[in-house]
C-alpha cells in the first residue's frame, strides 16, 4: 500500500509499505478514503518532537471496513467508519467514565497498524474505537467532510468548552484561530453561549470564526489580546477556552474572571505561572481530548444538519501530495488540509 512516512524534520514522503492485516480477534482493517494533516503533525515535522525515522504518520482516519476479527461486533465489512486520534478499548475503567485517552489498552496510529495518512489502517479494539456512519450517509461526500473533523479537531474544540463549563447564555473567550480554536467557537455556539469572543492573529481565520458564531473577534496576541478581551467582557470571562498551548495558557488565565474556569486543550510547552490562577481562584480543566466520548453526540448533530465543521478544511490534496499538505500547514497557508485517498 502507499502511505506517508516520516524521514526527518521537513521530510515526509509517500512510499510503499506493507498492508496491515488482522492481528487479534478484536481488530478491524479499514481502507482509508479520507484523512487529514493536523497541526500536531507539525511538531515532528518541525523537529520540535522526536519521532522514529521511517514511521508511518497520520492519526485521523475515515474509510470503509475491509476485514474484521472474530470478536468484533459493532462493525462489519463494508461499513463506513471513522476513528479518533487514539484507539481505545471502550471497556476499561477510564473508557467507562468517558476518559478514552487514558485507556489502559489504548494505542496510537502508526507502526504495525499503519499511519492514517495511508491506504489502510488496522484498528485495534475496533468495537471501542471505530464509529460507524449510518448507511444512508455513508456515501454523501459533504456529510463525510463534515464528519472527518470529529476524529480530532472538532472533538478537541468541544472538550475545551465543555471543560470551561460553557452552558446556555454564557460568555466564552476562545484563544486560538487554528482548526481547534475555530471548532471551539462552533462548540460554544452549539452549547448555547450568548457571547463568544474569538482571539487570534490571522484576520481571515477570524472571519471564519465569525461565520462559525463568534460575536466578537480580537486580532491580537499576548498582553494586547488579554487587555482587549478584558475590556469586552467587563474585567474577564467566566469561561475561557485555550486552544493554542505554550504561553497562551497564561493569557487565558489572565483573561478569566476571578472564580472562572479555563478549559485547556493546547499542548503545554512552556512553564506555566500557576500563581496567577491561584490568586484569582481560577479553575483549570481539560487536557488531551477524549474525542471518542463525544463522537456519537457530535455525529448526531452533523447528520441532523446543525453542525458543520468542514470549512476548517481550506485545502484538499491527494495521498501522493501529502508532502505538499505538510508544507501548506507549516507555512500557514492552510488552516487544515484534507487528504483524499
Amino acid at each position: 500500500m502507499r502511505a506517508a512516512v516520516y524521514h526527518g524534520p521537513g521530510d515526509v514522503r509517500v512510499e510503499d509499505r506493507e498492508r496491515p492485516t488482522i492481528a487479534a480477534p478484536t481488530d478491524a482493517v479499514v481502507r482509508v478514503t479520507h484523512t487529514a494533516v493536523c497541526g500536531s503533525d507539525l511538531w515532528f515535522y518541525r523537529g520540535e518532537r522526536d519521532r522514529e525515522v521511517g514511521s508511518a504518520v497520520g492519526h485521523e482516519p475515515m474509510g470503509v471496513v475491509e476485514a474484521v476479527g472474530d470478536e468484533v461486533r459493532s462493525v462489519d465489512v463494508g461499513d463506513r467508519v471513522f476513528a479518533p486520534f487514539l484507539a481505545s478499548c471502550g471497556a476499561c475503567e477510564f473508557c467507562r467514565k468517558g476518559l478514552h485517552t487514558s485507556c489502559v489498552n489504548g494505542a496510537s496510529w502508526g507502526g504495525a497498524n499503519g499511519g492514517a495518512q495511508g491506504e489502510y489502517v488496522r484498528s485495534p479494539h475496533a468495537d471501542g474505537t471505530l464509529v460507524r456512519v449510518p448507511d444512508r450517509h455513508a456515501d454523501d461526500e459533504a456529510t463525510l467532510r463534515a464528519l472527518l473533523p470529529l476524529t480530532d479537531v472538532m472533538g478537541t474544540g468541544h472538550h475545551a468548552v465543555v471543560s470551561a463549563g460553557v452552558t446556555a447564555g454564557a460568555t466564552c473567550v476562545v484563544f486560538g484561530d487554528g482548526a481547534v480554536g475555530l471548532c471551539s467557537v462552533l462548540a460554544a455556539r452549539r452549547l448555547g453561549a450568548e457571547r463568544i469572543v474569538a482571539v487570534g492573529h490571522h484576520a481571515d481565520r477570524l472571519e471564519l470564526a465569525a461565520e462559525f458564531g463568534a460575536t466578537e473577534t480580537v486580532l491580537a496576541r499576548g498582553e494586547a489580546a488579554v487587555e482587549r478581551t478584558r475590556e469586552l467582557t467587563d474585567g474577564g470571562a467566566n469561561h475561557v477556552a485555550e486552544c493554542v498551548g505554550g504561553a497562551a495558557l497564561d493569557d487565558a488565565v489572565a483573561a478569566a474572571r476571578p472564580g472562572g474556569t479555563v478549559g485547556y486543550v493546547g499542548v503545554p510547552t512552556e512553564p506555566f505561572d500557576v500563581g496567577a490562577a491561584f490568586s484569582k481562584n481560577v479553575a483549570l480543566r481539560g487536557g488531551i481530548a477524549p474525542v471518542r466520548a463525544y463522537a456519537d453526540e457530535l455525529m448526531a448533530d452533523v447528520l441532523g444538519g446543525t453542525l458543520d465543521p468542514s470549512p476548517v478544511f481550506t485545502h484538499t490534496v491527494a495521498l501522493e501530495d501529502v508532502p505538499e499538505g505538510y508544507r501548506l500547514m507549516d507555512e500557514r497557508e492552510a488552516i487544515k488540509v484534507l487528504v483524499e485517498v
